[in-house]
């Protein structure tokens, strides 16, 4: 029988629930480890390595593929349309005047409490990140 071997770390529950979504769309079996640890206590993450997916060690090769097909996919029909109707923000990227930005507060807040007035941008574009 196979064994589990570590494939992906991540700092987000939602994060690695994603892919791990992805995979099983795909046939691909994996699992999470640390998720409740971390959830309950998110100091342990550095002691513990984060939040880990986990596959098969026999669809260590496949799983990497389809997350990699599907991350090109994901930037293949960004670059299709490179502003939305009705964006959430009324500024634009410096970098190529796209407006399909999202904020990061991954950095900048505290239990949902953001801890700066200006925030962190990153464009779905050209994934530049830039503060506003």
């Amino acid at each position: 029988m196979s064994e589990l071997v570590k494939f992906k770390f991540y700092e987000t529950a939602l994060e690695a629930n994603r892919d791990k979504q992805i995979l099983a769309e795909n046939d691909i079996n994996s699992f999470i480890a640390n998720e409740q640890l971390i959830q309950s206590d998110w100091l342990l993450s550095q002691a513990v390595g984060g939040i880990q997916l986990q596959v098969f060690e026999e669809d260590l090769e496949k799983a990497n593929q389809i997350l990699n097909d599907y991350k090109e996919n994901e930037k293949v029909s960004l670059e299709v349309e490179h502003t939305i109707a009705d964006p959430k923000f009324d500024f634009v990227c410096p970098k190529c005047g796209s407006n399909h930005i999202y904020r990061d507060d991954s950095a900048t807040s505290f239990f949902g409490v953001s801890l700066l007035t200006s925030h962190k941008f990153i464009c779905y574009y050209c994934e530049n990140e830039f503060t506003h």
